[in-house]
Parts: structure tokens; sequence; C-alpha cells
């Protein structure tokens, strides 16, 4: 038999070429940053042209943006139940902001601030029964601080027993010591290497303490 020829074999279709991977865009680093864009401020809305951004009142700086009653309460001695009082007293919204205000009714916000102890019911005000008038008041701003400086140096005055408990640093109203506001400098437990220590100095102070002892009490010689 005549040798068969090998038949070619069947070649398949042709591997597609992998696609290429699109270059990213290659950022220069020779650009110059962008300087940050100042923030402009948020308008306010409602707001009139003669609108003040803080109000003085009773030596206190106050946020006009804020609502009267919400403005109020920065003042020392002022919460938010006595300031939306104070509003209702001198006739102002207590939603309306303080900087919309005029003068005039920020003047009778003022004024009817420096009359809430005669205004006030006596379960209202924040100091009843003064002890040097005898009136009902209601300190606001820095008259807050004056009047409690000066109770606690007449405490301390006439030696009371809150006066003395200022003095010395020690809670006032009666609380417990024995764990809370602990002063000094031995604060905690002492620790066992503490105590060990302590107990060695002790005997090294009291070993000289006996050999001194031992020798003043030498027999002295017998005579003949």
């Amino acid at each position: 038999m005549p040798d068969e020829k090998p038949t070619p074999e069947a070649e398949g279709p042709p591997t597609p070429a992998p696609p290429e991977k699109a270059g990213r865009p290659s950022k220069k680093k020779d650009e110059e940053k962008e300087e940050p864009k100042a923030r402009a401020p948020k308008k306010l809305e409602g707001v009139k042209e003669d609108f003040r951004y803080i109000v003085r009142m009773a030596n206190t700086d106050l946020d006009g943006t804020r609502s009267v009653g919400y403005a109020l309460t920065a003042i020392s001695g002022v919460g938010i139940r006595v300031s939306e009082a104070v509003a209702d007293l001198a006739g102002v919204s207590r939603s309306e902001r303080l900087g919309n205000l005029s003068e005039e009714q920020t003047d009778k916000i003022e004024a009817t601030l420096g009359t809430l102890g005669e205004l006030f019911p006596p379960w209202m005000v924040n100091r009843p029964k003064d002890w040097e008038s005898g009136l009902d008041l209601h300190l606001v701003g820095s008259e807050v601080e004056v009047r409690l400086r000066d109770d606690i140096n007449l405490m301390k005055m006439i030696r009371s027993y809150k006066g003395v408990r200022h003095e010395t640093g020690q809670k006032v109203r009666g609380q417990r010591t024995r764990s809370n506001g602990r002063t000094g400098l031995t604060v905690g437990v002492t620790k066992k290497a503490a105590l060990e220590a302590a107990k060695a100095k002790k005997a090294e102070e009291a070993a000289p303490k006996k050999e001194e002892k031992k020798e003043e009490k030498k027999p002295t010689e017998k005579k003949e």
C-alpha cells in the first residue's frame, strides 16, 4: 500500500488579540492648585435693612440672628422660661429675630429685665427675700456672680458651717466625702510596696537607737 500522507489538521478561527488598556490621561504635577474660594455668608430670610447681627443688652453681646426667646438666654440668670415671659411683658414676638427689633423695643426689653422682681411672682425670682433689703429680686447679668461672691464672703466672715466648708474647699451641702471630693496628696489606697518601704525605714531608724542603749548598759568593773 502506498504511504498515506497525513491530512492537515483543520485550523480554528484566529484568537482575537487582547484589547489594549486605555491609557489614563496623565495628570500634570505642575498644575497650580486652585485657591479655595471664600464662602459667602448665608443670606437670612426675613431680614430688614437695618438688621443688627450683635445686640448689646445687660452687658452681654447677644446673637441677633436667633429668635428673641433663645437669644436672651445668653444673659446670666435668664432661662427659656424667663426669656419668654420677658418677651410677652415687653410686647415683642418670641419668634422674631432679635436683630430685626428696633432700638425702642430692645430698650423696653432691657427695662423689663431690670424690674423682674416686681413683675414676677415670688416663686419665679432667683433671689427671694434678699437679706439686705428684704425684697424679692431677680438678678441678671454680672449681678449674679457679684452677689454670689458676697454671700460666700459673708458666710466665711461669720464663721458659719458653710463658710468654713467653703474655706477648706470641702463639699458644702452635706454630701458624702469618703469616696468623692477627696483632696490632698494621699488620694487612693496605699500600695504594698509603699508600706514595706515605710516598715524598712522604721526598722533602720530603730536599729542605731538599740545599739546606743546597749553601750550605755555595759557592766562597770568591780573594785577589789
